[in-house]
């Protein structure tokens, strides 16, 4: 949720007790909506995840690990003669695109209160193990207020955690045991402490490499790894905008920090060393705010539901073979 523009001193505006009006902040004029495009990436995206997840029931209906690639190449050739065989593969995307919609349209629906000009959401089709690289928004008016920040920022979060939950648990009521699947995959998943919870409660007693999760529970899976990647406490992530609402300037510094904690987590997982790098040298920094009031009470305590959030997704081996 990039944040475009520089903020001027003078703002946000104040009511007559001197505090930040509770209704929007600002106007702006909004750009008109290239709506082809953004119907055009999301056809795209569920095309992609479909594809992903119609392989992915197939592993599941045989009992086979969830990547099998000795298998799954020659298979998603043949989706292309089986044409009816794709309907498998939406519980997997429908599921996943509903909670990364969710998440994007809780930013873009704060920015509507607020009357901030902000994209409508761009999906990313991509090739790859989900069938996506997610989504976005884009908000090109810059924000004056930490209230408005911390908003903005915490309901993409909120929404999308809200769809993660009941998918999670659909996902995993319909999950079955299979003694030493993990062990027969080419990539196994991390489970997150959220997932550890109900498999605790649907399976008690089950190691995860024992679990064989319903494609449902894979999309949640992949919510749940986005919603902790955003809630990151670095830049402008979701998570770096409600830091940034609590301390101010001292989130440049407590980025890095964190930037290079996530380095020193390679010998968990070796792709850390590159969102830690990345992130250091191009996502530490964030368009100053300049603001002396602080965050009431009720924002303060959806700060601690958020750190709550980001500690059941978050996996310090997300990915491992």
């Amino acid at each position: 949720m990039p944040i475009e523009g520089t903020p001027r001193p003078g703002w946000p505006p104040q009511d007559s007790a001197g505090g930040n009006a509770s209704g929007p902040v600002w106007r702006t004029q909004t750009r008109p909506r290239r709506l082809w495009l953004h119907i055009l990436l999301l056809l795209l995206t569920l095309v992609s995840t479909t594809a992903v997840g119609a392989r992915m029931a197939e592993n599941f209906r045989t009992n086979r690990p969830p990547v099998y690639l000795a298998e799954d190449l020659g298979a998603y050739q043949r989706l292309l003669s089986h044409p009816g065989s794709w309907l498998h593969g939406l519980a997997f995307s429908l599921t996943l695109l509903t909670i990364l919609l969710a998440h994007e349209m809780g930013h873009y629906l704060a920015c509507l209160r607020y009357g901030l000009d902000a994209s409508l959401p761009y999906f990313m089709p991509f090739p790859s193990l989900i069938g996506t690289l997610g989504a976005f928004i884009r908000i090109r008016s810059p924000i004056y207020s930490r209230q408005v920040l911390f908003d903005v920022g915490i309901a993409g979060p909120l929404a999308g955690f809200a769809l993660v939950v009941p998918a999670a648990i659909a996902g995993m009521a319909g999950s079955r045991v299979v003694p030493g699947i993990g062990d027969r995959g080419d990539l196994n998943f991390g489970t997150p402490a959220l997932f550890w919870l109900l498999q605790a409660m649907f399976f008690p007693g089950t190691e995860a490499a024992d679990l064989s999760l319903h494609p449902v529970a894979r999309a949640a899976w992949v919510g749940v790894f986005a919603t902790a990647l955003n809630l990151l406490p670095i830049g402008q992530l979701d998570g770096g905008h409600i830091l940034y609402s609590f301390i101010g300037d001292r989130h440049r510094q407590i980025s890095r920090v964190l930037s290079l904690a996530l380095c020193l987590l390679y010998v968990r997982w070796p792709l850390w060393l590159f969102w830690g790098l990345l992130l250091f040298f191009l996502g530490s920094r964030h368009p100053y705010i300049f603001d002396p009031l602080k965050l009431d009470t009720r924002r303060t305590r959806l700060g601690v539901v958020a750190l709550i959030m980001f500690l059941l997704c978050f996996m310090d081996r997300p990915l491992y073979w």
